[in-house]
């Protein structure tokens, strides 16, 4: 067996310089913050790009993603009465209808309306629905036609999710065609005083929701 000479080593000190430390220091920090910044930048110009391309000037898409605009005035006593619905974006509220579908307005003397909503299922009978709409004002527009509709108990009115927008986007001066939606572009109707619409007409309404920002390809004819 070989025996190993053991030597004693003595600890070394270690010295720190503040100077250097605080040095490195703050070279990370300007490393981090600089990296930061330019993350940030590329971040920035990368949504820029792609804000670019899906809202540009050459596709109207600004134009499509403006606030929604109402007709005014609408004057309710002429709006009041039976309409027949056309076309709709899908709801799950009308998935069971099957064939025609129709909306009856009726003007209550606290200015409030009485909605009637009808639609045939494919069993041939009949589904129906009662509610209430009301007025919501626009600053500056007297008689716009916003308005909320609940078909909600009455003793949940007073909540404020218990009302559905119902904005009347285009009418006739008739009275006899209209376009309805709501802000956000999920719900569209198109409503017509006569049980069927001619092509041509439907089709322009369809065309002005399109370029409302209204996701046509998606509507489906009523009772057809």
């Amino acid at each position: 067996m070989f025996s190993r000479r053991q030597q004693s080593v003595a600890p070394q000190r270690v010295v720190f310089d503040d100077r250097v430390h605080s040095a490195s220091i703050g070279t990370l920090a300007t490393a981090f913050c600089v990296g930061g910044a330019l993350t940030l930048l590329a971040f920035t110009t990368a949504r820029a790009s792609r804000n670019a391309r899906l809202a540009g000037p050459a596709d109207g898409a600004p134009l499509m993603r403006a606030p929604l605009q109402v007709v005014a005035p609408v004057d309710l006593q002429r709006y009041v009465g039976l309409w027949h619905e056309q076309a709709r974006l899908p709801n799950r509220f009308e998935k069971r209808c099957a064939g025609d579908v129709t909306a009856e307005y009726t003007l209550l003397e606290d200015g409030k309306l009485q909605v009637l909503n009808r639609c045939m299922l494919s069993d041939g009978s009949v589904d129906e629905s009662i509610g209430i709409a009301r007025i919501a004002p626009v600053t500056g527009q007297p008689g716009a036609g916003r308005l909320e509709v609940s078909f909600a108990p009455d003793w949940m009115r007073w909540l404020p999710f218990a009302w559905g927008d119902y904005w009347i986007l285009k009418l006739d001066r008739d009275y006899q065609v209209a376009l309805v939606g709501t802000p956000d572009r999920k719900y569209l109707w198109v409503l017509s005083r006569a049980p069927r619409l001619d092509d041509a007409t439907l089709q322009a309404e369809l065309d002005y929701a399109r370029s409302l920002g209204f996701e046509v390809d998606r509507i489906e004819r009523s009772g057809r």
